[in-house]
């Protein structure tokens, strides 16, 4: 062992992450719908970018695919964005709202394990898990 890695003992714990990046077409089209969904503008905004603020201080990030470097590879709905809300008539009043201005709807209200949801989808693709946690 070497001076440099007998000295290197502790580990570094890294923060919370605070942004969300997804890669989408058109950063112009997935803005305008995150704009519409989340009730609010971009912070920043280019013809290959936009940031939301959340309320919660994480960071919402659309970022055009092709720009991306070093280019990703996947699909969208490989993952999801989820939103936890506290009751059961939450998640189907917000099932009815998204439902009424067009988002395709991945999985319909049902009950999981872990409570009472549905999944959204944005435009790429992009999985939106909503649900009320099952009380303890």
């Amino acid at each position: 062992m070497n001076a440099v890695s007998q000295e290197v003992t502790a580990k570094i714990a890294v923060p919370d992450p605070n942004f969300v990046l997804l890669y989408v077409a058109s950063a112009a089209a997935s803005s305008a719908f995150y704009t519409d969904l989340l009730g609010r503008p971009p912070v920043e905004s280019s013809p290959t970018f936009a940031m939301f603020a959340l309320a919660s201080g994480v960071m919402l990030g659309l970022w055009a695919r092709d720009e991306v470097k070093p280019a990703a590879g996947g699909a969208a709905g490989a993952s999801e964005i989820a939103l936890a809300l506290g009751d059961e008539d939450a998640v189907h009043a917000l099932h009815a709202d998204w439902s009424a201005r067009g988002l395709k709807i991945a999985q319909p209200p049902t009950t999981m394990d872990f409570g009472r949801t549905f999944v959204a989808l944005d435009p790429d693709g992009h999985r939106l898990r909503v649900f009320a946690p099952t009380a303890p």
